[in-house]
């Protein structure tokens, strides 16, 4: 039997890892682990159009999954198109090994064609970035960076020469049990007794939520209701807490909704939960704060903290649970749910006039729309921009939907790429890509993949021929907007040449047949909705305060409009309110 050679050792060690696919562009140096893929059962070669979908999509698998998810470019600029997808991936802490494959090894330093240095280039965006420059480090290099990736969440690349991976692998290699899964951690037992003596002396708790309250919906619920605490959330943390919540008090942020803000600013504790949430102007600097982050760099960085506690949300909550004394008093919740109820009441109003008429066609009827028509255990993918508007207030969770997104590195074009990596987990699952038209026509191509692989994912094009949340970023701070305008084709022609479902709706009563026909079509589809493109519209005074698109007064004024089916939570929570 022939020895293995370091690519198809290479190869076997993913597929010990859990990865099931890789994604990008083939290339010479990448031969020797293309050939050693198509030889391998239990893990393929997605080929994209541009190796930027192949580190999105892997990314959005690694969060659908939760297993290692693996992408790769060619030496020099196949590798770098990786970086984007790779940042994203990272700050999203999706367990992804990029191989950068690399020049000969002897060329290293040399000036060669195409020579970079890919194990300098990607450290900023990744935990582990290392060379194998000889056979030997074989496995080991590699079981390290699977490792990394999974224990501490995020990215690890692999730069590998193309002469190295075609080399003969080490005939006695190490090769030892691998970690494929992350622990849960508790707190220390003194860290616990200082949080439940500081939640117990608190008359007004309120509870804000990210990305790190997935899987703890449960617990969550528990203490809200032991503490009589509303509940906030950051756009990240929407998916994971918004549903069947009756503590919900919206959304904080250039995108928040309700009275989340109020919520966080008048109690006498905050507790973050599992949030990184990055914009400290919507964080008081006059109240007690506490957070709870499995990842101990992100405590206190947004936020003077009185109590860091370094956890598991899930496992910190538990342990609370059995320990806080129940709160009596709910003064402060009920009043923080009225006034969620009622800022929704006044917002709502403005999108609910004859929308069904209003032509060019309102982006958030076609999003409400959107949130009725598709599936229970939909995935929606959603680009950076006024779709996370339309995302943040018309999707509605309920705990079976996922929602993705370019959220923490804010990336354009980031739907469609992850919509294909979302796919490809489960073709039987529906995928939505809700994509603008700046944002789709960026990476294009890879619409082709989803033919070419016969992908059944939907791509809803809002179509307002401008990057609009850039032109609202110069309104609000006093400039005329400039290079915000896009000259678009009929985005559904060019799915229909490609060779799939392809409809362009341009009046409201267009709209809910074209989204039925594309959910039933058994392939890929597009679906092109012109949309308004003056949908938020800007105040009539610009104050100082909105000097940035991420003013407080910015997200509080000019986005303030339209809720979606999150009227009718706040209106039941509302009910259950005991009265006097």
């Amino acid at each position: 039997m022939a020895r293995q050679n370091v690519a198809e050792q290479f190869v076997d060690i993913l597929v010990r890892a859990g990865v099931r696919r890789m994604y990008g562009v083939v290339g010479d140096s990448l031969n020797p682990v293309v050939d050693a893929i198509r030889r391998t059962g239990g893990i393929e070669w997605i080929q994209v159009r541009h190796e930027e979908t192949a580190a999105f999509a892997a990314g959005a698998e690694a969060q659908i999954t939760g297993r290692l998810a693996a992408c790769a470019g060619s030496c020099g600029p196949g590798n770098l198109h990786l970086i984007n997808g790779l940042y994203d991936a990272h700050r999203s802490m999706a367990p992804v090994l990029a191989l950068a494959s690399h020049i000969p090894s002897g060329e290293i330093g040399l000036g060669y064609f195409q020579e970079t240095h890919p194990d300098q280039l990607f450290r900023e965006c990744s935990h582990y970035s290392e060379l194998i420059s000889n056979p030997a480090q074989m496995p080991r290099l590699l079981q390290s960076a699977v490792q990394h990736a999974i224990g501490r969440g995020g990215v690890s690349v692999v730069a590998l020469p193309g002469d190295i991976a075609a080399q003969p692998a080490p005939e006695k290699a190490v090769q030892h049990a691998l970690v494929t899964a992350r622990p849960s951690v508790r707190p220390g037992e003194g860290e616990i007794e200082k949080l439940v003596r500081l939640i117990d002396e608190a008359d007004r708790v309120t509870l804000f939520c990210g990305s790190g309250t997935a899987g703890a919906h449960a617990e969550v619920m528990e203490f809200a209701g032991r503490v009589k605490a509303p509940v906030g959330h950051a756009l990240r943390g929407k998916e994971w807490i918004q549903y069947d919540n009756p503590y919900d008090v919206g959304m904080s942020g250039l995108l928040g909704y309700g009275a989340a803000y109020e919520a966080t600013h008048e109690c006498d504790l905050l507790v973050l939960l599992g949030t990184d949430f990055p914009y400290n102007a919507f964080l008081p600097d006059d109240v007690k704060i506490v957070q709870v982050d499995i990842r101990p760099e992100h405590l206190g960085r947004r936020s003077q903290l009185d109590l860091a506690v370094w956890g598991d949300v899930r496992e910190t909550l538990r342990a609370l649970n059995a320990r806080v004394r129940p709160k009596q008093d709910r003064r402060f919740l009920d009043r923080m749910l009225k006034k969620h109820a009622d800022a929704l009441e006044g917002v709502v109003k403005a999108y609910t006039r004859k929308v069904e008429k209003h032509t060019p066609i309102h982006p958030e009827y076609v999003a409400a729309v959107l949130d009725e028509l598709a599936d229970e255990d939909a995935v929606f993918t959603v680009d950076t921009g006024m779709c996370n508007v339309w995302a943040a207030r018309y999707l509605s969770p309920n705990g079976k939907r996922r929602i993705i997104g370019s959220f923490s590195h804010g990336s354009m074009a980031n739907a469609l790429p992850q919509a294909i990596g979302a796919q490809f987990t489960d073709r039987s699952r529906q995928v939505v890509s809700m994509s603008g038209d700046g944002g789709f026509s960026m990476l294009m191509g890879d619409f082709l993949t989803l033919v070419q692989y016969d992908l059944p994912v939907k791509v809803i094009v809002f179509d307002n021929s401008s990057l609009g949340m850039v032109e609202l970023e110069m309104l609000v701070s006093g400039l005329p907007s400039y290079g915000t305008t896009n000259r678009n084709p009929d985005f559904a022609a060019i799915a229909r040449a490609a060779g799939a479902y392809g409809a362009r709706v341009e009046k409201p009563k267009q709209l809910t047949a074209a989204l039925r026909d594309a959910f039933r079509h058994r392939g890929p589809a597009l679906v092109d909705v012109v949309t308004d493109p003056n949908a938020l519209s800007i105040p009539p005074k610009i104050s100082a305060e909105m000097v940035t698109g991420f003013a407080l007064s910015a997200s509080k004024i000019v986005l303030d409009g339209g809720v979606g089916r999150m009227i009718q939570m706040a209106r039941s929570n509302l009910r259950n309110v005991p009265r006097p």
